[in-house]
Order: C-alpha cells, then sequence, then structure tokens
C-alpha cells in the first residue's frame, strides 16, 4: 500500500514538473557578470536557454551543494566511527586469544556450557 502512495506521489511530482516546464519555455539569458563589469574586465560571457532549465538547474545544483556539505560536515562522525569499529575488531581478537589460552576446562559438561556461541 505505501509503495503505491509512493508512486502517486512521485507521478504528482512529474506532473507539476512538466506543467512548469511546459508553462516556462521563454528563453532567458544568464550573464557571467554585469555588462558594466564584463565591459571593464573585457569578459562578456552570456548563454540562452529556457527559464524552466535554468530552475531546475537550481535545484539539481542546491541539491548537490546539500549533499556535499552534509558529506564535508559529517565526516568527523565517520572517523569516530570507524576508530571505534577497529577498536571493536583488535579487542575482539584480544580476547578471542585469552579464551583459547584460558578455555581448557576441567570438566567435559562445564567445557559444553562455556562453548562460545558463534
Amino acid at each position: 500500500m505505501l509503495r503505491y502512495l509512493r508512486y502517486l506521489v512521485l507521478a504528482v511530482i512529474a506532473v507539476l514538473l512538466v506543467t512548469m516546464a511546459l508553462a516556462n519555455r521563454d528563453p532567458v539569458v544568464i550573464k557571467l557578470m554585469p555588462d558594466d563589469v564584463a565591459a571593464a574586465v573585457g569578459i562578456n560571457w552570456q548563454i540562452g536557454m529556457p527559464l524552466f532549465m535554468v530552475m531546475f538547474g537550481g535545484i539539481v545544483g542546491g541539491i548537490l551543494i546539500g549533499f556535499v556539505w552534509e558529506w564535508a560536515r559529517e565526516h568527523k562522525h565517520r572517523a569516530t566511527a570507524k576508530g571505534a569499529t577497529r577498536q571493536v575488531s583488535r579487542l575482539e581478537r584480544e580476547l578471542a586469544t585469552m579464551r583459547d589460552a584460558t578455555s581448557v576446562p576441567k570438566d567435559d559438561v562445564l567445557a559444553l556450557l562455556d562453548k562460545p556461541k558463534v
């Protein structure tokens, strides 16, 4: 049921995006710098494209910037988790070697009960 609800929401979003794209087909000019600054510097880069492409490009660019920002922000948490995982692994190996060294049971029944569960 939840899968169909997700498909319905995605279909509605797709219809809205297509409608917005069809309503904003007029070409616009995107300039790198204002005219006065471009004349002073000597760089007059500009491109013409439909408005919906500018809008969708802004959305995609914002999402990418957000992903990169979060990835960089969470780096310290990933590094801490990696260090903790290494330490747990080292301690588990140490515990396994200690159990092997001291696991000489005196009784067969105790040996069965103390057998580590894997």
